[in-house]
Formats: structure tokens, C-alpha cells, sequence
């Protein structure tokens, strides 16, 4: 019997150029290393002894050199200086990479707005119409109906296009969100060997590639935090490093609505990624810390912030990458006081939660 037999697709990994198979390698490693480009060099040789990346025709030297010559690196201004650093370009081509692999089955939208359930102010039509009021766009006067309307009221003999003729095609409404990202850079993101902070690094590129390319007029402000909060720039993700931190997500949270209370969208929430408990907050010009367990006073000022965001309508979403049970119930119990939302999550499955609850909270008004 003639016919057709298919079985599991496997992309061809031998596709490409060898420029484009290393650079995919490359751009992995160099996530890793946290923009250490001789660092991830350096892995990316020893992948080559084990796994003959290269050929005959095109070794490492090469690739190399068109690293260079395309853009992706830069050589330093010193030659005593520093070695070759990660450019705008390679910047550009980590976040979208990120984004590939996160977010991989998202389409572009046509005007790269929130759609909502919600007549209003927006560019998908719904099928209803109204009588046109003041300040409603003339592009969409649903011409035919207004017409029509114009024949009925005023006959042919006398036919004129008034005011009160006039319809037009209802759009959902499209709402915008203020969001900021709370990274966790505390030592136990490293912790046992276990490295939590890189895929931390991706969802958070990933999330900035997408709000940035696809939904323009949001706001993404990202933080981390350790013994102290500060804000960082998207451009500072890949260079993203654990200190030798506690976990103070008071600062973190409060940094978080300092920026917030800034943002004139009236939707607004706070995204955080973290590991573990709190374990520090700021007393005067001093630290308050306690590693061991939950300390009272510092889950209470945590929980205390957490309500003030509920009362300011700041939704927090927790991803926690930990499964232990008493860090779940202090999960539970901030999001309580919070209002908010929580994930326990595994590092593979972070990304596809984090897109999840952003679309379930772009739909609010």
C-alpha cells in the first residue's frame, strides 16, 4: 500500500552555518557566566574538544573573529584593559533569545496593546454599534448603518446626514499595566550547587523583550534585592550576579511601590522571583538578620508591607522556586495578606507561569 508514514519531527541540528550553531551555544553560555565573554569562550572550547563543534574549515579562531567583525563583541579600548565585552547587539540577541524560549508560541499583535472583555477605547471591533457621541474616533462610524439611518429619518427627496444619524462600531476597551520585576540575588539562589539565578535571568529577559517589543505603552521597572533593593537597567540582565546577600524583601517591596506610586497607569502589580524567606530588614543604618527559620519580626514587617499593597490595589505575584513546607506556608500567608498570587514552581515551568498570570492580570481595568 502507497502512502505516507510520519513520525516525530527533530529539527536538524546540523543546519545553519557553523557561525550560527556556535552562536547559539555561545549566547547560552555567556547567560551563564553572566557576560564573562572569555569565560564563556573558554566553556564553549572545552564543548568543542569534547563534542568536535568546529571543522577543519572553520575553527574557533574564526568563530572568533566574526564574533567581531558581526558585531556581537567588542574588543577593549586597553589592550592592558579588560577582555572582549558583550555589545548592544549581542544585548538585543540575548533578550530575544529569551524570548524565543519562553515565550516561543506568542504572535505579534497588530498595535501591541492588552485586549479586555471591555467596551471602549480600542482597535478590535466588537459586533455592537452606538449612536455617535462626542470624542468617538470618525474612523470607526459605521458608514452603511449611519446612511441608512439617514434615508429612514429623512426620506430620499430630502435626504441630509445629521448628527443624530451617525454610528458607530464598538471596540474593546485596551488597557496598559505599570509592572515591576523583583529579582532575588540573595546566596541562596546559588545555594547547594543548584543555579537558580540564570533562569531567574531568562524569564526576566524574556519578560522585558516582550513588554518592550509587544506591548508598547506598559512600563516594566526591574529590581533586585539582597541586604538592599536597587532598580537596574534591562540592558544590566545579562551581567546579573548573586551576592553574598540575605533576603530582604521588605526593601525590595517597598522600593517596588516607591515606583509604582510614580506611574500614573491605574493598573499596576509586582512580580517577584525568589527562593526563599526573608531573612533581613533594615533597622536605622543597621541590619536585623536571622537565617534560621522564620523570624517573627521579619515575616511581620513583611506581611504588614504585603497588606499595605493590597490596600493600594498592587496585586503581588510570588514565584517561589522552593517546595519546602514552611517556606510554602509563609507564601501562603503573604499572599493572604496580600490578595495576591502564588506559584510553586520548578525552574523549567517558571516562564510558562510568570506569561500566564501576566495575561490573566492585563485583563483587569
Amino acid at each position: 500500500m502507497i502512502g505516507w508514514k510520519f513520525s516525530e519531527y527533530v529539527p536538524d541540528l546540523e543546519g545553519g552555518s557553523p557561525f550560527d550553531k556556535l552562536l547559539k551555544l555561545f549566547k547560552e553560555l555567556l547567560i551563564h557566566t553572566s557576560g564573562e565573554v572569555s569565560e564563556a569562550l573558554s566553556w564553549l572550547t572545552e564543548l568543542d574538544k569534547e563534542y568536535e563543534l568546529t571543522t577543519k574549515d572553520y575553527g574557533m579562531a574564526d568563530f572568533i573573529q566574526d564574533l567581531i567583525d558581526k558585531g556581537y563583541i567588542t574588543k577593549p579600548a586597553d589592550p592592558n584593559g579588560p577582555g572582549f565585552a558583550p555589545s548592544k547587539k549581542m544585548e538585543i540577541a540575548l533578550r530575544q533569545k529569551a524570548l524565543d524560549d519562553i515565550f516561543g508560541l506568542l504572535k505579534k499583535s497588530k498595535r501591541g496593546n492588552h485586549n479586555t472583555r471591555v467596551s471602549g477605547k480600542g482597535d478590535e471591533y466588537t459586533s455592537d454599534r452606538k449612536p455617535y457621541e462626542f470624542g468617538d474616533n470618525i474612523e470607526n462610524i459605521a458608514m452603511s448603518e449611519s446612511l441608512r439611518n439617514a434615508q429612514i429619518n429623512h426620506g430620499i427627496d430630502d435626504f441630509r446626514l445629521e448628527h443624530k444619524d451617525l454610528e458607530v462600531q464598538e471596540t474593546y476597551y485596551q488597557s496598559s499595566m505599570s509592572t515591576v520585576l523583583m529579582i532575588d540575588i540573595s546566596h541562596s539562589m546559588i545555594l547547594y550547587g543548584e543555579d537558580r539565578i540564570t533562569p531567574a535571568k531568562k524569564v526576566a529577559m524574556a519578560l522585558a523583550e516582550l513588554i518592550t517589543t509587544r506591548y508598547p505603552k506598559d512600563t516594566l521597572d526591574i529590581i533586585v534585592f539582597g541586604n538592599d533593593a536597587w532598580a537596574i537597567e534591562i540592558k544590566d540582565l545579562p551581567y546579573l550576579k548573586v551576592g553574598p546577600y540575605h533576603t530582604n524583601t521588605v526593601a525590595g517591596v517597598q522600593l517596588a511601590m516607591d515606583i509604582l506610586r510614580k506611574r500614573r497607569n491605574p493598573n499596576k502589580q509586582i512580580f517577584m522571583i525568589t527562593d526563599g524567606k526573608p531573612t533581613c530588614i533594615k533597622k536605622g543604618n543597621d541590619y536585623y538578620k536571622n537565617s534560621f527559620g522564620l523570624d517573627r519580626k521579619i515575616i511581620a514587617r513583611t506581611l504588614n508591607l504585603a497588606t499595605r499593597c493590597r490596600k493600594l490595589n498592587i496585586p503581588i505575584t510570588t514565584f517561589m522556586i522552593a517546595r519546602d513546607p514552611y517556606l510554602m506556608k509563609f507564601v501562603e500567608q503573604f499572599t493572604k495578606a496580600n490578595n495576591g498570587k502564588a506559584f510553586y514552581s520548578s525552574l523549567k515551568g517558571l516562564g510558562e507561569f510568570i506569561f500566564r498570570d501576566y495575561k490573566d492580570n492585563k485583563k483587569r481595568n
